[in-house]
């Protein structure tokens, strides 16, 4: 399992006294039909928590999407122009509810893909088109 910034790891879990191990099952069947492990994951470098959480907890109106945390430098959040508390609603033409679903949809990208992301800044809607 990779994060978004890169990071690698298991996630583990205790169910009932027994070790859970989670595994990225999309990826493996992915792996076993091609048999191209060549492909690098795309990173954007992102930090990012559930817009409409973050939002309650400072007392504003919630909206629906991913708000960035943080912008990692060199990485492709970066090249897209994101920074740290905008808020990702659309990539693709799909809608972005919250962080894992914007997970999910950058998980799913592949290198050379043309990424468009619709996101808020400062109360207006931007768009940014990069090639992952």
């Amino acid at each position: 399992m990779v994060n978004l910034t890169g990071q690698m790891g298991v996630p583990v879990i205790v169910i009932n006294g027994e070790t859970v191990i989670g595994f990225d099952r999309t990826r493996i069947r992915e792996l076993l039909t091609s048999g191209d492990a060549s492909q690098k994951p795309v990173r954007f470098g992102l930090k990012i928590a559930d817009a409409e959480k973050a939002a309650a907890q400072m007392g504003l109106t919630p909206v629906p999407g991913a708000i960035i945390g943080e912008v990692l430098p060199g990485f492709l959040g970066e090249k897209a122009g994101l920074k740290e508390g905008d808020i990702v609603t659309g990539i693709n033409g799909g809608g972005v509810k919250n962080s894992a679903d914007m997970e999910k949809t950058l998980a799913a990208l592949k290198s050379g893909d043309i990424v468009t992301i619709l996101f808020l800044r400062s109360g207006k809607t931007k768009k940014s088109e990069i090639v992952v």
